[in-house]
């Protein structure tokens, strides 16, 4: 299907996938202009993203000790601990698969 050949309101999508949207109501005050409400849900979903966006990705200062305490010899790891936390890292996969 080729995008020239879409009409405006005709709902076709490329690809054939389905979107659910709520239909854009006009109101006759406001002088014809279409108005557009997002859910509750996107609306927190925006203010996560936006808070998120504020957050650094990797905490710089703790991966400056790591590195030193590598150079220096003296970082270990716990492997008890490891297997620990990757166990219940999968449980909690495994547990939100099974909802």
């Amino acid at each position: 299907m080729k995008i020239d050949s879409i009409k405006p309101g005709s709902g076709a999508v490329s690809g054939g996938a389905n979107l659910r949207t709520k239909e854009a109501t006009s109101t006759g005050n406001s002088g014809g202009g279409d108005r557009v409400e997002l859910s509750p849900l996107a609306a927190k979903l925006q203010s996560i993203e936006a808070s998120m966006a504020n957050t650094p990705v990797v905490d710089s200062a703790r991966v400056a000790e790591i590195r030193l305490a590598i150079a220096e010899g003296r970082f270990s790891v716990n492997p008890d601990m490891v297997a620990d936390r990757l166990l219940q890292a999968a449980r909690e996969l495994l547990g939100s698969r099974l909802v």
